[in-house]
């Protein structure tokens, strides 16, 4: 059984190939019981601690991602807040495969699918990405995006400005041809924005909703708590509502079950979870001027097809 390490991880991947390979799976069978989240201490409501299973399987390969959460561990202890691994199984026999760095595995598959989500509903002619969140998985998403759309502007709101201007210049060499901005106006950036990409750990609202422009392309992916959101209840009701899973998101996702909670919004109101969008055309952008958003938080699959790229090229 080959133990693969984040450095192979990251030298296996890439989205040019990460990115179609995701939609390729999503289009074929496979099955994902819904994962389960278990918080850690459920009687401390100022907890999010938490450890969750994630079981899958397609017809190459069996997986179980395991988790554990602990959001406050950067201010606390000067650690990641996420900790993972992915075990694979041969699907024919059973047999152990692999044990594979599940964290670098997130940071490139959950960037993958946000750029494959907007590869099927942005409009074409997207130009400028507006991102929420300087965390590890920050430089990930632009260079996912970039690789679907052609952005010629990004725009970037941190709570640290300092962290802001790290990443532009972390990032901006590789891409000349973009500009890169700090947020200093959310109003006027998000009227603006083509793309607006939400990965943060935010628990009320990013931006107004009232404010988004026609065509616009939402996509929040980094809250998975039944109670909070990133986006509010007036751009879910302006937008074509997407998911990754129905199953998972219903259970976790404050974006959507929020406005159920106020009845505005139903569960049969969600277009379709991403396999559909990967199978179904029709149901995808159906004009220039509609509003489509989509909620991820995450799925299993995703980090089986992505580890068992990574077991491949390793092997």
């Amino acid at each position: 059984m080959n133990v693969i390490s984040a450095k192979q991880v990251h030298q296996s991947l890439n989205f040019a190939d990460l990115v179609p390979l995701l939609k390729d799976s999503f289009s074929k069978p496979f099955h994902m019981p819904q994962r389960q989240v278990h918080l850690l201490a459920p009687e401390d409501k100022s907890s999010h601690d938490a450890f969750a299973l994630l079981p899958s399987w397609n017809e190459d390969v069996i997986g179980n991602k395991a988790f554990t959460y602990f959001p406050d561990n950067a201010e606390k202890y000067d650690l990641p807040g996420l900790f993972s691994k992915v075990m694979l199984f041969k699907r024919q026999t059973g047999e152990p495969l692999a044990l594979v760095d599940g964290t670098s595995i997130t940071y490139w598959r959950t960037a993958a699918i946000s750029a494959l989500a907007s590869q099927l509903l942005s409009r074409e002619n997207s130009r400028h990405l507006m991102l929420f969140g300087t965390g590890n998985l920050s430089t990930y998403i632009i260079h996912a995006h970039l690789s679907v759309r052609d952005i010629n502007k990004v725009t970037i709101w941190g709570r640290s400005l300092s962290k802001v201007n790290s990443i532009i210049e972390e990032i901006s060499g590789h891409y000349p041809q973009v500009e890169f901005a700090a947020s200093t106006n959310v109003d006027e950036e998000c009227a603006q924005a083509d793309i607006i990409c939400c990965a943060t750990a935010s628990k009320v609202p990013l931006f107004n909703g009232e404010l988004i422009k026609p065509g616009c392309h939402i996509d929040c992916l980094g809250n998975h708590v039944a109670d909070a959101r990133e986006c509010d209840t007036k751009s879910i009701l302006r937008a074509r509502v997407f998911v990754d899973s129905l199953t998972n998101t219903l259970n976790e996702a404050g974006e959507l079950l929020i406005p159920m909670s106020e009845g505005v919004f139903k569960a049969e109101d969600i277009i379709g979870e991403l396999a559909d969008m990967c199978k179904k055309p029709e149901l995808l952008r159906q004009s220039a001027e509609e509003i489509t958003l989509f909620k991820s938080v995450g799925t299993a699959i995703s980090d089986l097809v992505a580890a068992y790229q990574v077991y491949q090229h390793c092997s």
